[in-house]
């Protein structure tokens, strides 16, 4: 439970139909391969202690009282598990028959919960034997039956609104809702979630037929995502019955949305992950359109949830979820090439609408011979199309100075003439060195001011461009560099229109690389090509053998670690140590321990410190789900303090 992670489960055990002492056995046999395991949360299909296929066998007293009976014999040999298990049986309570699932915690029943939605397809199916229990609502007496277990009779809460909190996590709230009861219009498990449930088990026995497991994971995954909410779900599979369907054993763990873990099909076994129960408490508390409102009471009136506690012990929570170490840059390169389209198309419309609203014909971009000038003549090239503008009313300008290498003025001039755009050349040099002069800086101290001079001087050119065409000034600086600081207040951090300011650095080269992919100009595809092999640099210092001398990531850090401490941070506002530990794994075999941990602490002193420049950001579009803007997106003071996240860091030892 370490940082809000819970191991959890949803097992398909083989069953005989009918034969209760057997099924048992298997369950209890699966609940020890889960426990070695470390799972804390197990799930078992619905009906699992007789088969989900016993047909009229329903009816009979034997096969009802031998699955009570088995019922307390798995929880009387599962004593020893520190977990909550959910597993089904059928229930006769106050003369009706209820499927229903029991909750068992260290050798006690907490709580049934029967199936509110009975599908009744033909006579023959569910609604043939149990009842709703949506009105259902009190306690069954659970007592040793002759010659079965020893023990004192107790009673046991029966409702279809039991929600059964842990007392050593309180985040985790648990509610249980049987197959059909996802595919209503209005599943249980949204009522369950107001009222407070964070993870929601499905003990299920759903047949296959061709197409439905895609649907059924649709079901799964949607849900998670609509409810904020994890997502367990455990269905019948071989053992039961064949004589009219088959039952596939598809089971699957999902976390808003997104599927941590499914079996294979037609293969009996258990699925393992973790589920993150802080992760999904923080993203309910952004979210002011989640209501929750819940209506707990200890008794058990009806209308009210009952809420159960249970005891869990804390324990460090062995990870095995994938951590993507490029949160911003899909996967797959079917969805990466999708994503790329999209976000060039959405940085595309916000200039587009920006240049018809104040009826501007004309833009400059300094043009760097870099991945994120590239980024922005490249979006401003789509918008001018969209308008059908003039490709010739883009201004590039190129301004070499000090660090300027031939490699990067050249690709600049190539990639300006091949997109058909005026290109302009303004050589700074002259006009930095007499601002040295002025304000009495050695040109040979190659410190912040002989730096940022060059970059000041290059935004003064823009502007005053944009003064003569009657254009604006187009904005290169990325989403990455922003979080970072690593801009030059009023220098490169200015402009009329930022179109990169929400697109992160990793995503940047995505971009470049999917329009060199898709242009159909070769010319162009070479240009774009070398520009995305030249290191990333400002330029800002004098080259060594005429080959870039100044690499950012050698003094800010490498771009791919702060965009995942960025993701996190921002998206899902983890603290320090967390976001320490999943890019421990998210980068193992790239980075070690000590290089993470050194960078995660520069990035949250810059972050923090930094914060003055991203106050006053120009207007630029959103394209992802973290962004900067200080008007809509990050409200953070200037001068907020950095302590609590620094003193967590200093308290990691590797």
């Amino acid at each position: 439970m370490k940082d809000g992670f819970i191991k959890v489960s949803a097992g398909t055990p083989d069953v005989r139909v009918a034969d209760c002492e057997y099924n048992a056995d298997q369950i209890i046999a699966m609940v020890g391969e889960m426990k070695e395991k470390g799972a804390r949360i197990m799930v078992f299909p619905e009906l699992c202690i007789t088969a989900y296929t016993c047909g009229d066998l329903f009816w009979q007293e034997n096969l009802l009282r031998e699955a009570k009976a088995q019922l307390l014999r798995i929880a009387e040999e599962t004593e020893d598990v520190d977990g909550l298990i959910f597993v089904g049986l059928p229930l006769e309570y106050k003369g009706k028959l209820y499927n229903a699932a029991a909750a068992v915690s260290r050798g006690e029943i907490l709580g049934f919960v029967p199936k509110i939605n009975i599908p009744n397809y033909n006579e023959f199916y569910e609604g043939r034997y149990f009842t709703s229990g949506e009105d259902a609502d009190g306690l069954v007496l659970m007592r040793p039956l002759e010659g079965g277990l020893s023990g004192e009779e107790y009673e046991v809460p029966f409702s279809p609104r039991l929600l059964f909190t842990c007392e050593d996590f309180p985040e985790l709230k648990v509610s249980a809702e049987i197959c059909e009861d996802l595919w209503v219009p209005t599943p249980p498990s949204m009522e369950h979630v107001r009222n407070g449930a964070t993870v929601i088990v499905n003990l299920s026995a759903s047949d296959e037929v061709v197409g439905k497991d895609s649907y059924r994971k649709a079901l799964v995954s949607g849900q998670s995502a609509r409810l904020l909410c994890g997502y367990i779900y455990a269905t019948a599979g071989e053992g039961e019955s064949t004589q009219d369907v088959v039952y596939g054993g598809q089971n699957m763990i999902a976390e808003n949305g997104v599927i941590l873990a499914e079996s294979r099909r037609f293969e009996n076994g258990f699925i393992l992950s973790e589920l993150d129960i802080r992760r999904l408490v923080n993203e309910r508390r952004r979210m002011t359109t989640c209501r929750f409102a819940p209506d707990v009471s200890g008794g058990n009136d009806t209308g009210y949830y009952t809420e159960i506690f249970f005891r869990m012990k804390e324990a460090e929570t062995e990870l095995t979820r994938r951590f993507d170490s490029r949160p911003f840059v899909p996967g797959v390169k079917e969805e990466r090439d999708r994503r790329c389209e999209e976000i060039l198309n959405i940085q595309a419309m916000g200039l587009k609408k920006r240049l018809a609203h104040i009826h501007c014909r004309n833009v400059v971009i300094g043009l760097s011979g870099g991945l994120d000038s590239t980024l922005a003549l490249l979006v401003a090239v789509r918008a001018f199309d969209m308008l059908g503008m003039a490709r010739e009313n883009i201004t590039a300008v190129t301004m070499p100075c000090f660090g300027t290498t031939d490699r990067t003025y050249q690709n600049a001039c190539q990639l300006s003439r091949c997109l058909g755009t005026e290109l302009r050349e303004v050589n700074i040099r002259e006009a930095v060195n007499l601002h040295f002069r002025d304000i009495g800086h050695d040109p040979e101290v190659h410190d912040v001011t002989y730096e940022n001079g060059q970059a000041r001087e290059r935004t003064q050119i823009l502007m005053d461009i944009a003064n003569q065409s009657g254009g604006i000034v187009i904005g290169t600086g990325d989403l990455s560099e922003l979080a970072l600081g690593w801009a030059t207040y009023n220098g490169d951090h200015m402009s009329m229109y930022a179109v990169n300011c929400s697109v992160p650095k990793t995503l940047v080269r995505h971009l470049v690389r999917y329009y060199a992919d898709t242009c159909g100009d070769q010319k162009l595809t070479d240009i774009l090509l070398d520009i995305l092999d030249t290191p990333v640099s400002p330029e800002l210092l004098p080259p060594k053998d005429g080959v870039i001398s100044q690499k950012s990531e050698d003094l800010v850090g490498p771009y791919e670690l702060h965009d995942f401490f960025l993701y996190y941070m921002l998206r899902w506002t983890f603290p320090p140590r967390k976001i320490f530990r999943m890019a421990q794994l998210a980068f193992k075999g790239e980075y070690d321990d000590g290089t993470i941990l050194k960078w995660l602490k520069i990035f949250y002193r810059r972050f923090f410190t930094q914060q003055f420049k991203r106050s006053c950001l120009p207007d630029g579009p959103k394209v992802g789900t973290v962004a900067v803007s200080p008007r809509g997106d990050l409200r953070m003071p200037s001068d907020a303090c950095a302590t609590l996240w620094l003193e967590e860091l200093e308290e990691i030892e590797i």
